[in-house]
């Protein structure tokens, strides 16, 4: 008991503070026109329309084809169904068979985003089986709700992309400037050692001659050693 209590409260406080996630638009039948009937016997057609999982509402003034039957919105069995958040629904027209299976009439994807026009209305129309147009006022907001996280995730994803771009080009530009210094200090530092080098090498030269000159002198062998 206590386990659903939490639950519930869990549920009901999340509902509480993120309302957008159960907005819910409800889809209206404004008129609809049947192009044909699916019946071989001469009877009135039953006609009605479902989503998958909902209940059948059946529209009882549609009785005669290549009739536009037209409706206020607030008749007894409106509305047809709710749209809820961006979700969309598979929906369909049907006409009920006593005998076999139902016959269809079209089915389809029902989103918010289809009703495009200002006054929320929207048509649909399968070729030799009907024309229909639905209403959904509710749907216009959800709709610019749409459009609007779809702007600001795009503007946030450029905004990221640029905020990432930034540091890289900062990378490059230190990277470029730390290897001109390195390539500047190593061309530095090995003028200095060949310098270096030839210079320790004349002094090893000058040494060894040095050297020499002295031994000759002691053994009595060199310029000096001929005049005594």
């Amino acid at each position: 008991m206590r386990r659903r209590l939490s639950c519930s409260a869990s549920l009901l406080l999340f509902l509480c503070c993120f309302p957008e996630f159960i907005a819910t638009a409800s889809v209206t039948l404004q008129s609809i026109e049947i192009l044909k009937t699916h019946e071989w016997l001469p009877v009135e057609p039953k006609v009605y329309f479902s989503c998958k999982g909902e209940n059948k509402t059946f529209l009882p003034d549609v009785k005669e084809k290549n009739v536009m039957y037209t409706f206020r919105g607030r008749e007894s069995w409106q509305p047809l169904t709710e749209l809820q958040d961006k979700k969309c629904k598979r929906c369909g027209f049907y006409e009920k068979d006593n005998l076999i299976s139902d016959d269809v009439f079209g089915e389809w994807e029902l989103c918010p985003d289809d009703f495009t026009d200002p006054d929320g209305k929207y048509m649909y129309s399968v070729e030799k089986e009907f024309n229909a147009t639905f209403s959904c006022q509710d749907c216009i907001p959800i709709k610019a709700d749409i459009e609007h996280s779809s702007s600001s995730s795009e503007n946030n994803d450029k905004q990221h992309d640029g905020g990432r771009r930034m540091p890289w080009t900062v990378v490059v530009l230190v990277c470029a400037l730390v290897s001109s210094v390195l390539i500047v200090g190593l061309a530095a530092a090995y003028k200095f050692w060949q310098k270096k080098k030839r210079e320790h090498e004349q002094a090893r030269f000058l040494r060894l001659f040095e050297e020499g000159d002295d031994i000759e002198d002691e053994l009595g062998i060199g310029p000096l050693g001929g005049s005594v």
